[in-house]
């Protein structure tokens, strides 16, 4: 069986999409145990970002939208952000089912003690890597999914 041959761009891609899926499992197992003390997982923390992050309280449809993220995930973590208080629920003057997700006092204290807790950590594993460096990558993997969001919307509207 022949398959298709790559160009040596298209392999060097094949080969960057391999390790970004490698580099993101490790990633994630890493933030996973350096957030379990304060009861969080990377979803949870991820979550609790762009809540914080996001200019005013939005619904979940919109948060999941913002982090790339299937609605239904983010639904169910926000929801056991809810029953851990993390989050409330505040009806949205735009939409009477789509209430907005706010963060709750606690929440803010435990994103706050993640935050303390990456800062070290990050700092401890960027060592070795320039910021040259980790913004040409950062560059890099921005422009490969402005493409893939792009195709995605162009295939949405065929």
């Amino acid at each position: 069986m022949n398959s298709p041959k790559r160009t040596p761009a298209g392999q060097a891609l094949t080969d960057l999409m391999l390790d970004l899926f490698r580099c993101n499992s490790a990633i994630l197992t890493a933030g996973d145990r350096l957030v379990a003390p304060l009861g969080l997982t990377s979803a949870r923390w991820q979550i609790l970002g762009a809540i914080v992050t996001a200019e005013r309280p939005q619904p979940v449809a919109w948060l999941a939208r913002d982090l790339g993220a299937n609605r239904q995930n983010v639904q169910r973590i926000i929801n056991d952000l809810h029953g851990d208080g993390l989050v409330v629920f505040e009806p949205n003057p735009h939409h009477r089912r789509a209430q907005l997700v706010v963060l709750t006092e606690k929440g803010r204290r435990t994103f706050e003690a993640a935050m303390e807790l990456q800062a070290p950590w990050v700092n401890q594993l960027s060592e070795g890597i320039s910021p040259k460096e980790l913004e040409t990558v950062r560059s890099v993997t921005r422009a490969l999914r402005a493409k893939l969001e792009d195709s995605r919307a162009s295939d949405d509207e065929s």
